[in-house]
């Protein structure tokens, strides 16, 4: 299916799904790729939705690299897991070194 045939949470997990392993983007940044610039929140809700169409929602976090979105995942540490054994660190939920492992899909699809 052409990707402006989809409607825009499938745009969302077509994206998301692209993350590559060991980094991560932010919901801001995949709706800017998908001309919706205002939306962050909107991609935020798709994501949250999205645990049975296998696409790695733990590897978008905010602006700034705060995992906002752990609540959404099961049992208290799972996201912040997930991306530690990708090899990103975390500390205080806040992604380290965050601009090395910033993936933007502007620059990059």
């Amino acid at each position: 299916m052409k990707p402006e045939t989809l409607n825009f949470f499938d745009r969302v997990y077509a994206v998301a799904k692209q993350i590559p392993y060991g980094r991560v983007t932010s919901f801001g940044a995949i709706a800017n790729y998908l001309g919706a610039a205002r939306s962050a929140r909107m991609v935020g809700y798709a994501l949250n939705g999205s645990v049975e169409k296998d696409v790695p929602a733990h590897r978008v976090v905010n602006r700034i690299g705060l995992l906002t979105g752990k609540h959404h995942f099961d049992g208290t540490n799972l996201m912040q897991q997930l991306l530690e054994n990708e090899g990103i660190v975390i500390k205080d939920n806040q992604i380290q070194n965050f601009d090395a492992v910033f993936w933007d899909p502007r620059l990059e699809l």
